[in-house]
């Protein structure tokens, strides 16, 4: 389960119906009865917070948003979007990084979700993180 206050419209999570569970964007938020309408692909529908789980951060999920990778010589691995960047320890370690967009750094020092750094990058660059960004 995600958290109410955490999830913004544009976020990316899974939403389970009946057992179906499918990938879906957040398109509006109804605060007064904390539910979110996620589209899934085929249609938006109202879900309560218990029926959405997060997306962790992998290789996978950031190059799906279309980020560039580039190997580092001391074993690091900096994924790339525009001017913002994601510094990870080692291959496929998101279990603690760094983020930086121009002059501002955070340093994130336990894992987190997709919508988490969905969060972190609108925050830090004022654009939806999504597969649009930045193109």
């Amino acid at each position: 389960m995600i958290p109410f206050h955490e999830m913004r419209t544009g976020d990316y999570l899974i939403a389970d119906n009946d057992g179906d569970k499918k990938q879906g964007e957040v398109t509006d938020l109804n605060h007064n009865e904390k539910q979110v309408c996620v589209n899934t692909g085929t249609q938006d529908f109202w879900y309560d917070t218990s029926q959405l789980s997060p997306i962790p951060i992998d290789e996978e999920q950031l190059l799906k948003l279309k980020f560039h990778n580039q190997d580092n010589n001391d074993g690091t691995v900096k994924y790339m979007k525009g001017a913002f960047r994601i510094l990870i320890p080692a291959k496929n370690d998101f279990s603690k990084f760094e983020i930086w967009y121009r002059d501002e750094h955070r340093h994130i020092l336990h894992p987190i979700y997709l919508h988490n750094l969905q969060n972190h990058f609108f925050e830090m660059t004022k654009v939806h993180l999504n597969d649009e960004a930045f193109d």
